[in-house]
């Protein structure tokens, strides 16, 4: 599945109401970390393909929903499951680790 681009208009169906995990990545395309893990979901993305969803948010464009978040730092990755924040991952992780806190 191709990442879903986030925004305050799609935000509660595509993450709050989906019915598998989501991954909502807060990112810039200035940030060097962010840039170093977007292969990371992007993989995600296609290798578990019905099983979560990867959503991106730039936080310059959407910066209400980066607020909303109290989103300081980017990277940083939410993990969704039933509509709930499960997990906050702030900074690079490898793929492994992001794995791990997603649990499926």
């Amino acid at each position: 599945m191709k990442e879903v681009i986030l925004t305050k208009h799609n935000y509660e169906n595509e993450v709050i109401k989906s019915d598998i995990p989501v991954i909502v990545d807060f990112f810039a395309t200035w940030c060097g970390p962010c840039k170093m893990i977007a292969p990371i979901l992007e993989e995600l993305a296609n290798e578990y393909d019905g099983k979560i969803k990867v959503g991106k948010i730039d936080v310059d464009s959407e910066g209400e929903l980066a607020m909303a978040f109290g989103i300081s730092s980017i990277p940083t990755l939410l993990i969704y499951k039933n509509g709930e924040i499960k997990e906050k991952i702030v900074g690079y992780h490898t793929k492994e680790q992001i794995l791990n806190k997603i649990d499926i």
